[in-house]
């Protein structure tokens, strides 16, 4: 994975050196412009990756590929925008993990809980031979995968009570995404796991019809769970990447320098996300705090990885190879 620094100093020096290239790279290319959706707010990670993949490709294309952004779900949730992407109706979007697992279930591996140790474990598989795989196998279903950006480790939060080990979750209606890795983690863990997009998630955490959701640090700021959720437990579960997809009817219109910038420029905004996360959560953390949310930095991890136990032993051989893969590649 490239430090922050190496990136930064990296995208000043190729915009250098491109600059000239590209005017002539892209002088006989009608204007496109590409619609990037997402379902979260201009606060969120995904929104920061998006306008910096925005910057980069405009930049690079000399103005011949447009990215247009739309936020907050405003074109639909993240499995209405997938199937959009199918058709047509959307170009791309930075959409989690969990839903692109629904169309290609190897997807789901990375959702397997406490697989990944750290964020650079996570960035070394992602970013390297077994990622690259698992993205190329998206064109099997008309899509295109790019770069993984992150939505990051995923975190408890509830309205009801302290959850400081899994016999704390009994019986609490935690939502989850729609990915039945995700359901039968918190079904083991003794939780009333209940699958639904994030969009009505937030309408039932308002009218108290569940109790609690699990998302990183970043999404539970943006969207100031702190005013229906009191309480955080740092459980650190998954570590959930995100995906930059392009729909194959938007990619196929573009010429070959087009997809190269495309490629390059998701990469480079993805480790600028990563960066910025991980710059903002101790920040975000404190203003959670201050907000009055009460925060366990130090859950029993044991007793929540050995609860999770089940969910290897169903899964363990579903995605083929690839998790004894990782795990020999997290052991290198």
């Amino acid at each position: 994975m490239k430090t922050f620094a190496r990136s930064t100093l990296a995208l000043g020096i190729s915009l250098a050196l491109v600059s000239a290239a590209n005017a002539n790279d892209f002088a006989d290319m009608d204007p496109v412009t590409l619609r990037l959706a997402h379902v979260v707010n201009e606060q969120d990670g995904f929104h920061i990756a998006a306008t910096k993949f925005e910057e980069l490709v405009e930049a690079r294309t000399d103005g011949k590929v447009n990215i247009e952004i739309f936020p907050n779900a405003s074109l639909g949730d993240e499995r209405t925008l997938l199937e959009g992407m199918q058709i047509g109706t959307v170009d791309m979007g930075v959409i989690t993990n969990g839903p692109v697992a629904n169309f290609v279930e190897e997807m789901a591996v990375f959702e397997l809980p406490f697989l990944f140790p750290s964020p650079e474990a996570a960035y070394s598989v992602l970013d390297g031979p077994i990622g690259q795989e698992l993205l190329d196998k998206l064109a099997d279903v008309n899509l295109k995968g790019l770069a993984y950006a992150e939505r990051g480790f995923r975190n408890l939060t509830n309205s009801e009570r302290a959850v400081n080990s899994p016999e704390d979750l009994d019986g609490l209606r935690i939502r989850v995404m729609e990915n039945p890795v995700y359901t039968d983690t918190f079904r083991e863990l003794g939780a009333n796991a209940i699958p639904m997009a994030w969009t009505e998630a937030l309408t039932a955490m308002q009218q108290g019809t569940i109790d609690g959701q699990e998302n990183p640090v970043n999404v539970i700021h943006s969207f100031k769970l702190d005013e229906t959720q009191g309480y955080m437990t740092l459980s650190r579960h998954t570590y959930a990447p995100a995906i930059f997809v392009v729909g194959m009817p938007a990619w196929n219109q573009l010429p070959e320098a087009a997809q190269a910038v495309l490629e390059e420029a998701a990469q480079e905004a993805a480790e600028h996300e990563r960066q910025v996360n991980a710059d903002m959560e101790a920040e975000q953390l404190a203003a959670l705090r201050e907000a009055g949310m009460e925060i366990n930095d130090t859950p029993d991890m044991e007793a929540f990885q050995a609860a999770v136990a089940p969910v290897y032993e169903k899964y363990g051989e579903q995605f083929g190879d690839y998790l004894p893969r990782i795990q020999e590649a997290l052991q290198q």
